[in-house]
């Protein structure tokens, strides 16, 4: 019975009430809820770890443009691959394999 009164006198504070529904409208209600924070910082993380990807794509291809800019072979190579270019006595046959 003691345990009941106290909680009781407790919860007739306005002041315990006013905090309680202050937290309650913080967590729930407000633009700035919990849900959204964690939904954000999820989102956040997924941004940085594409941006890491990115950065190491860019890092990539800028070494590989290096190397067509200053190589006539990679050049060649990389057209007949990507593109499909020949020479003029040349036959390009095209074998698909179906997995």
């Amino acid at each position: 019975m003691q345990l009941r009164k106290k909680i009781y006198r407790i919860l007739r504070n306005k002041y315990i009430i006013t905090l309680i529904v202050f937290f309650l409208w913080l967590l729930f209600f407000d633009q700035n809820n919990l849900v959204n924070r964690f939904s954000e910082v999820r989102r956040i993380r997924q941004l940085e770890s594409e941006k890491d990807y990115f950065k190491e794509r860019i890092k990539t291809d800028s070494t590989r443009l290096n190397e067509l800019k200053t190589d006539s072979e990679n050049l060649e190579k990389f057209a007949r691959e990507q593109y499909l270019m020949k020479r003029d006595n040349e036959e390009i046959f095209i074998i698909e394999f179906n997995d």
